[in-house]
């Protein structure tokens, strides 16, 4: 039957009451599913995420007029090379250096015991017996608790994110379902949006824009951050004769997707590192000099022209959406933070529009 409406007429308030009711009954719904389904949603989300970062290179290929089932398999094709060789390029230089880490842990366990234990003795021989029981006491407390943190956060990863049958999963299902996805992208998002309720079709396009826009210039533009800043540290990190530091270049760099914390993982662990491994005090000086001239770099350069100013995710709403999904739903939770993150961020600045422009905020008064 064809639509009666007229155009441009204000929809019917019990109307729009039943569609809001249905919409959060179905987001409620949606969450529930995913909760109760997060154990084997893993290679799914990876999947997802492969075919919306390598899309539009699937697209221009497309537009080179070759047909969409080939251009998705040249490009799936590509990325798993190029990650299987990266992978296989710099798996013997970070084993060697884990067992490096194995052999020298000893040595470096006794350059701390005699740097530290002076320390603390003339900072024990100003305190009173008292203070120093209740010191100890602190310290087997917090020290306990630390270890049982520490194997809570472990047993949730590998029981939660990272086993063996999830391994398996994420290897041999992602690539199915990332080129099922990128191969029926544009008709998905064409089903989609034919499924649109008509009287908010225009209002939800426009988010959906501005959600994809937010997302395509934080997630690709900080993976380029990543890469970079990891490429740069473990060069300069290993050039600098510091032990361990191509893997913890590589690790502050993969940790710069959570914004400050992988410049401060690096900072903090080369510094310490560089303090036990280097008596000369110039040599330390050149590790902080390293981290010091990334984080200028990474926060005048590579942000400003990879990410943009005006992407909407802000650094501390990052970091929590990212806490947060890691607690309700694992590592799923972490995987999907962000996109979330950036769905409430636009919802979020498109109610306040609304609300600025309305009667509760203008008043009975205003015009």
């Amino acid at each position: 039957m064809p639509d009666q409406r007229v155009p441009g007429a204000r929809p019917d308030p019990r109307t729009s009451t039943r569609q809001l009711r249905f919409w959060l009954i179905g987001a409620g719904l949606f969450v529930l599913a995913l909760w109760l389904l997060s154990g084997m949603l893993l290679p799914f989300v990876v999947g997802l995420a492969v075919a919306y970062l390598l899309d539009p290179v699937v697209d221009r290929l497309e537009g080179w007029r070759l047909p969409r089932w080939l251009a998705t398999t040249l490009v799936l094709l590509s990325f798993v090379v190029v990650l299987v060789v990266v992978t296989l390029l710099l798996l013997p230089l970070v084993q060697a250096q884990v067992a490096h880490l194995i052999e020298v842990l000893p040595n470096y366990a006794t350059a701390l015991r005699a740097r530290v234990l002076p320390m603390v003795e003339r900072l024990v021989h100003r305190l009173s017996p008292e203070d120093v029981e209740r010191l100890r006491g602190a310290a087997g407390n917090y020290a306990g608790e630390m270890v049982g943190w520490v194997g809570r956060v472990l047993s949730g990863i590998l029981s939660g994110g990272l086993a063996l049958f999830d391994v398996l999963s994420v290897l041999f299902i992602t690539p199915v379902v990332a080129f099922y996805l990128m191969r029926d992208w544009d008709l998905l998002v064409a089903k989609v949006n034919g499924w649109l309720p008509l009287d908010h079709a225009a209002t939800i396009r426009q988010q959906a824009r501005q959600v994809d826009a937010t997302l395509a210039g934080f997630v690709r533009g900080q993976a380029l951050v990543c890469l970079v800043l990891g490429l740069f540290y473990a060069v300069a990190l290993s050039a600098a004769g510091l032990d361990f530091g191509l893997v913890i270049g590589l690790l502050a760099g993969l940790l710069s997707f959570i914004p400050y914390v992988g410049t401060l993982f690096g900072f903090v662990s080369s510094t310490g590192l560089a303090l036990l491994q280097f008596d000369d005090l110039w040599r330390v000086g050149i590790v902080v000099g390293i981290f010091l001239f990334g984080q200028a770099v990474e926060g005048n350069v590579l942000t400003p022209k990879l990410v943009g100013e005006k992407v909407g995710l802000h650094a501390v709403w990052v970091i929590f959406a990212l806490l947060a999904g890691g607690t309700l739903f694992g590592f799923v939770g972490v995987l999907l933070a962000v996109p979330v993150a950036a769905v409430i961020g636009v919802l979020t600045r498109f109610a306040l529009g609304r609300y600025l422009e309305s009667p509760y905020y203008r008043g009975d008064a205003a015009p």
